[in-house]
């Protein structure tokens, strides 16, 4: 007989124990806040998406897909991979510095949002205090480029290590630059509206709070390409405060931060190995 499917990764891949950490919510920001430097990638968003009026949804559908690709049987990682290809191929978008029109799945978008987002989720999990050794930071790399094919991309052509990745954003750091898309998307997405009327609560101090620090977590010549300082007691700062807010998360029941995505992959690996399901580590 068969087993369960453990999806693309599996219980015993980097993937599964970098993505197990909750406060890669903060790096998804972090991702945001990378990908609108590029000037093709943001004129992409802006044009060809309602971000304003559908921000929320537009985020969780992004952490839906990110944990179905990760977490998700072989099959569900593959259909989401469609319906996100067939949505690109659909659109097309204007270079506001020449004219020029493209296409939003082009090879080179779509390695741009691949390695910023695969990036900030190793990077940030590392900084928080998971203790990943240099190898499995080049493993989780080589992981995820199985998530790069699935919206299309061809795996020679994708970074799969940490030095693989300092080079691709070396090559492209003369291109970046925060144009004023750039930045009407950076102040959104530190003052978005609040969802269910919570604008006047203790979310929206919160939210900046957290927003604050994904930027925070940039890499200095990022932050710089803001206008912003690339101190490095901005990287101190941030560092601990990933840390501690890690931590924090940590003394949440479990029931709170398992999606069902997580959990069902909790119990097809518990199943697998013959045993009890298993729940978010322990910290």
């Amino acid at each position: 007989m068969e087993g369960p499917d453990l999806g693309l990764f599996g219980p015993g891949s980097v993937s599964w124990r970098v993505h197990a950490e909750p406060v890669l919510w903060v790096a998804g920001l972090r991702a945001l806040y990378l990908q609108a430097l590029h000037p093709r990638a943001i004129a992409g968003v802006v044009q060809n998406s309602d971000y304003r009026n559908d921000s929320w949804g537009r985020l969780m559908r992004t952490a839906d897909y990110v944990g179905t690709v990760v977490f998700g049987t072989t099959a569900d990682a593959q259909a989401a991979g469609d319906r996100i290809r067939a949505i690109h191929r659909r659109l097309q978008a204007r270079d506001p510095a020449t004219g020029e029109s493209f296409r939003i799945d082009e090879p080179d978008l779509l390695r741009w949002v691949h390695v910023t987002e695969v990036e900030s989720f190793v990077t940030t999990a590392r900084r928080a205090g998971l203790r990943l050794s240099d190898a499995e930071v080049d493993g989780y790399y080589a992981e995820q480029v199985r998530a790069a094919e699935l919206v299309g991309l061809d795996p020679d052509s994708v970074p799969s290590s940490a030095e693989d990745v300092g080079k691709y954003y070396g090559d492209l750091r003369r291109y970046l630059r925060a144009t004023q898309p750039t930045k009407d998307v950076a102040l959104f997405l530190a003052v978005p509206p609040m969802p269910h009327k919570l604008g006047w609560t203790a979310l929206r101090p919160a939210w900046f709070g957290v927003a604050g620090l994904g930027f925070a977590l940039l890499p200095r010549w990022a932050r710089r390409k803001y206008g912003m300082p690339g101190l490095p007691t901005t990287d101190l700062s941030a560092t601990l405060a990933v840390r501690a807010l890690r931590g924090a998360i940590a003394a949440l029941p479990g029931a709170v931060l398992e999606g069902p995505i997580y959990q069902d992959a909790m119990a097809r690996a518990a199943l697998a190995a013959g045993r009890p399901s298993v729940s978010r580590p322990t910290f």
